[in-house]
């Protein structure tokens, strides 16, 4: 079973996209701002990692540029989940090294095709 952190400060979009992942058959950690979004990567090594950009402490793209600067957390694919939806907002989340990037709001269904392509080795049920 594949672990995800769910970066999201939105009880309501938090609760939501932790029950989307968890109805695909995957284990759902949680952070709600970006200091314990790191926390929280370095501690557990997540699969992957669902990233808002907007959140208190560090923002989205803070997280994600220090992640992927990281040794023990490079790797962890990170998608960024956002309602900046300009071209330009998602060419920075790329450029700070993002893997994806959706715009919300989103379907499960287009969620879990995000997942099922940047964690190819979940163990299916």
């Amino acid at each position: 079973m594949s672990s995800i952190l769910v970066v999201e400060d939105s009880p309501t979009i938090l609760y939501t996209t932790s029950r989307m992942l968890a109805d695909g058959g995957h284990n759902v950690l949680k952070a709600r701002d970006g200091q314990e979004a790191l926390r929280v990567a370095t501690e557990q090594k997540p699969n992957l990692v669902l990233l808002d950009v907007i959140l208190p402490k560090l923002n989205g793209f803070q997280v994600c540029r220090q992640l992927k600067s990281t040794p023990e957390t490079a790797h962890i694919p990170i998608v960024m989940i956002t309602s900046k939806s300009k071209e330009r907002d998602r060419h920075w989340g790329m450029e700070q090294g993002a893997d994806d990037y959706i715009t919300k709001p989103f379907s499960a269904e287009a969620l879990l095709k995000v997942v099922e392509c940047l964690v190819p080795d979940k163990v299916e049920s």
